[in-house]
């Protein structure tokens, strides 16, 4: 970091720390026409059903319940690819995985493509990051097109997440400056269900806790599942549990949201009582989902979609629509940037293959696309239209093709059943020509995710 953004850096971090003691004075209200400020706020491997007010009885998500009372929440929201850094290039720029080049972790994006802070400081927004990044560090000192307010632990959100709700207190209540503010509040949790699972493969005998056997989440219906799927779906059970383990992993998955919502809750006040509530878009959602016990899956990394559909919630106060739910438009990560910039009133970056939600956040009908498609493990495909939902590996053999309307919990493969040729042509000839229009990235894999060498020395494709 060059010297003068390590001291703007540092005098954010000076009013972060100072928000705390001005916890209680709230600014005048701004009414003002111009062009309004975006807070975008991500949480870590949440998934969509997880939010009380949109449904789900396990968990109190008072602020997450706030937002959506104010906005629109989107029930057919899906992640570009249910990874942290691929979903995350994918928010950022608005073009799926196989373009920004981050199709695992530990990638940078495309040095062509833009992200939406060096797009919008370029347009005199002041572009302002606090908490997980991962594109490809975790906690960066620096990052292309943003300030960097130092802020949060990388690998546990438990310790550091009040830290980057703390930070970007201070700094809605601090900034002076008249310039509109694009600022992103990035969280670990629920993320920290990696660190359950990876002290659980065992499964318990007892619970840890008294007290808390009545509050155990019910296995989810489809916790059974059709076997037909390809090697990569397989290999990703890691655990094997007695159901009184499942049922603890969900109850503790839930706690989780449970301290991410209360994080999102300091945030969102802290921009009440900046007076700049009323001109500023604010945008929720998470990078990818989390098992759950669907399928009897952990975390993520496959197409099912626990692990690939995420909350979605945008609240405009005046300019969208106030506690709406879209239960129709399919959407996905790629359509955050077109959003962004259509009500910055800024054209956006080129290629873009999403599109601007506002029509259907302010209640209009406009035609809108027939699929959302996702990526995963580099040569995992989704497809999902209205009824359907189609997933393939492109070296396996397996298809699967679920009736969402059906069987909306994924556990009959119709793909090989008699009456459903149609449309699983249909759905290959989608993925085909979607693959076709893309400017796919030329990829250097990191050492992790690199394949042994074949004998003879020559690496394996």
């Amino acid at each position: 970091m060059d010297r003068r953004r390590f001291l703007k850096a540092g005098a954010l971090g000076a009013a972060a720390i100072a928000g705390g003691a001005n916890a209680a004075v709230s600014a005048p209200a701004v009414h003002t026409d111009r062009r309004p400020n975006v807070l975008l706020v991500i949480t870590d491997q949440q998934g969509l059903d997880t939010i009380s007010a949109l449904g789900c009885d396990h968990v109190r998500t008072p602020a997450m319940d706030q937002l959506a009372g104010r906005g629109v929440s989107f029930a057919c929201s899906h992640s570009t690819n249910p990874l942290c850094s691929p979903a995350r290039s994918s928010l950022f720029t608005g073009r799926p995985t196989l373009e920004t080049g981050v199709v695992v972790n530990g990638l940078p994006i495309r040095e062509s493509i833009p992200n939406l802070g060096q797009w919008l400081g370029r347009e005199g927004y002041e572009t302002t990051y606090v908490g997980k990044w991962h594109v490809p560090q975790s906690f960066p000192a620096t990052m292309p097109g943003f300030t960097v307010i130092p802020a949060g632990l990388g690998g546990q959100g438990e310790l550091g997440d009040s830290a980057v709700s703390r930070a970007c207190e201070g700094y809605l209540r601090n900034r002076t400056k008249s310039d509109p503010f694009f600022l992103v509040a990035s969280f670990l949790q629920p993320h920290d269900v990696c660190q359950f699972v990876s002290m659980h493969t065992a499964g318990i005998d007892a619970l840890p806790f008294e007290g808390i056997e009545g509050e155990l989440p019910p296995l989810p219906a489809n916790h059974q599942f059709d076997p037909r799927e390809p090697e990569k779906v397989k290999r990703g059970r890691k655990v094997s549990w007695s159901e009184l383990t499942w049922r603890y992993y969900l109850w503790s998955y839930y706690r989780m949201v449970e301290m991410v919502d209360a994080e999102v809750g300091r945030v969102l006040d802290a921009l009440e009582g900046s007076g700049q509530a009323e001109n500023t878009l604010v945008v929720f959602t998470a990078d990818h989902g989390e098992g759950r016990g669907r399928h009897q899956m952990v975390t993520k990394n496959y197409l099912y979609d626990e692990a690939v559909k995420v909350p979605l919630v945008v609240s405009f106060p005046g300019r969208a629509q106030e506690d709406a739910q879209d239960n129709e438009h399919l959407v996905s990560g790629v359509d955050v940037v077109p959003t962004v910039c259509d009500y910055a009133g800024l054209k956006s970056p080129p290629d873009q293959r999403g599109r601007s939600l506002r029509p259907l956040l302010e209640g209009k009908s406009p035609e809108w696309t027939e699929m959302v498609a996702a990526e995963v493990q580099r040569d995992g495909r989704m497809i999902r239209t209205e009824r359907y939902k189609y997933i393939v590996f492109h070296d396996d053999p397996v298809e699967q093709l679920f009736d969402m309307i059906d069987d909306p919990g994924e556990t009959r493969n119709l793909a090989e059943t008699s009456g459903h040729a149609g449309a699983l042509e249909d759905h290959r000839k989608l993925l085909r020509d979607w693959e076709a229009r893309l400017d796919v990235a030329p990829v250097t894999l990191p050492a992790p995710w690199q394949k042994p060498k074949a004998r003879g020395g020559r690496a394996k494709s």
